[in-house]
């Protein structure tokens, strides 16, 4: 909290908030035009200020409806912060930033000694006019959470019951609120902190607002160029063929689990032939259920695995009693998984931004291309795109898809084993990005801030502001986490 923002609240206010907010000199702080209040985060010790900005929801005509943005600020530690925050642009598309605030505050630290920390719940996410649609929620029936079907009676009444216009909930409308809010918080710049669909957001942003952005750190790298989903299938592909490479390289988990790839090959032709039905207890309640896996369904549980190594791990072993007929493994962790995101994602917004923003330029032909061959097939592609059948379009700049040229200082970061956003898209937006560094980690899946290594660097480059004299050998060393061989876990 800065005390400027402040000055007509009770003095005991300042002591019961932390000692660095309330030591910072009386107008060492921006001028705002938002409204901060004290307010405490979910799993972040230090005090917060929360706060809502309105925003018109059609920005050109300036009438109508607003939407109210969700905006947290972790004031910096420092009792003279640097002027510049971290801004953090969510994934998805279809993430609030606000609630992923208990997760990033303590990875952004060493960033958060020296700078304010700022959420901004992008339009349509998290507390900002959410455009929840949850046909499949993650306490329904085990039958329903593995069925591929297409509930599409169920999208259509989540469009009927929004008090929106969904053709406006774009990236590019929504950098502009961004920016609106930037300027109502009294920041002259900013450093952007994109993850995951959130990097194409920060992309928008340096091309819309260049003259407002510092330095920008983007992990998971979604450049313009990579429409949503279309190249699932293909990098899905390789994050598997990797797991498998890796397990038959490793000693112990070949000799638990031998010709495992060939075992896989053989249970999806059996699952394509015919469903399987099968009875397994609820992992939460012990209920037995009959559940019936198709294929598909299979294969969309067995991605999810894939985005986190630790995940992952548990991968052969899944795989090795699936093939045998026992299905709880797979069942259990999905569950498990499911139940993790905390309820932080807007079905409707991810449908706004793609269907308008990426399912335009994916044509049958070009779904057919990229998943030929593999694991998860044309209809795990073509299945995500459905609702874009009858979801309203909004409008886009005629340049909207051409790669951003900047010369901000960037840091891209990738994981290895990515299987939605692996290296070689961080290297597709590094060609036009003239001051960039990219580094990929070793052993790592969707999201490299959980690597000590990777969260030093990401500090040491908003400190300088510039990528020259950066250590780019972050992750030397570093591999996948051993497999598991059993439930009690990898051999020791």
């Amino acid at each position: 909290m800065r005390v400027s923002a402040f000055r007509l609240l009770p003095a005991v206010l300042c002591a019961l908030l932390s000692l660095s907010a309330c030591t910072r000199s009386a107008g060492s702080g921006p001028t705002r035009k938002v409204a901060l209040k004290p307010c405490r985060l979910e799993g972040v010790g230090r005090q917060a200020l929360c706060g809502t900005h309105e925003v018109w929801e059609d920005r050109a005509a300036k009438k109508g409806r607003k939407v109210p943005l969700k905006v947290v600020v972790v004031p910096a530690l420092a009792s003279s912060p640097e002027p510049d925050p971290l801004v953090l642009l969510a994934g998805g598309p279809g993430q609030g930033a606000a609630k992923l605030a208990k997760y990033m505050v303590p990875l952004l630290e060493r960033i958060q000694r020296n700078r304010d920390l700022l959420f901004v719940d992008q339009r349509g996410t998290g507390d900002s006019g959410p455009l929840e649609c949850e046909p499949v929620p993650p306490d329904a029936p085990l039958s329903k959470q593995f069925d591929a079907h297409f509930y599409e009676e169920e999208f259509r009444k989540c469009l009927a019951g929004y008090d929106a216009d969904v053709r406006l909930y774009t990236t590019p409308i929504a950098m502009d609120d961004l920016d609106e809010v930037r300027e109502a918080l009294g920041y002259e710049k900013v450093n952007l902190y994109g993850v995951s669909y959130g990097t194409r957001a920060a992309l928008v942003y340096m091309r819309q607002h260049p003259e407002h952005v510092r330095t920008a750190i983007l992990e998971g790298v979604a450049p313009m160029s990579l429409l949503l989903p279309l190249y699932v299938a293909r990098d899905s592909q390789r994050a598997l063929d990797l797991l498998f490479t890796h397990c038959e390289q490793d000693a112990e988990c070949a000799r638990r689990y031998p010709d495992l790839r060939g075992r896989f090959d053989s249970l999806l032709t059996r699952l394509q032939q015919a469903p399987v039905r099968t009875r397994v207890e609820h992992p939460l309640t012990g209920v037995p259920e009959d559940v019936l896996l198709t294929r598909d369904g299979f294969t969309a549980v067995l991605r999810g695995l894939l985005y986190m190594p630790e995940a992952a791990s548990l991968v052969p072993l899944v795989l090795d009693r699936a093939t045998g007929g026992d299905w709880r493994p797979l069942v259990a962790i999905h569950q498990n998984m499911s139940n993790g995101h905390g309820g932080n994602m807007s079905q409707g917004m991810f449908f706004s931004i793609v269907c308008t923003e990426d399912a335009p330029h994916i044509s049958a032909e070009a779904i057919a291309r990229e998943a030929k061959g593999t694991w998860l097939g044309e209809a795990g592609v073509s299945s995500m795109l459905l609702p874009c059948a009858f979801w309203p379009r909004g409008e886009l700049p005629k340049d909207y898809r051409e790669p951003v040229k900047s010369d901000v200082p960037v840091l891209l970061l990738s994981g290895e084993l990515d299987p939605v956003t692996p290296p070689s898209w961080a290297e597709n937006a590094k060609q036009t990005l003239t001051r960039s560094l990219h580094v990929t980690l070793p052993g790592v899946g969707h999201g490299t801030s959980s690597i000590g290594c990777a969260r030093v660097l990401m500090a040491d480059f908003v400190a300088r502001g510039s990528v020259e004299g950066l250590e780019p050998k972050c992750g030397e060393g570093l591999k996948r986490p051993p497999f598991f061989t059993s439930f009690a876990g990898p051999v020791p």
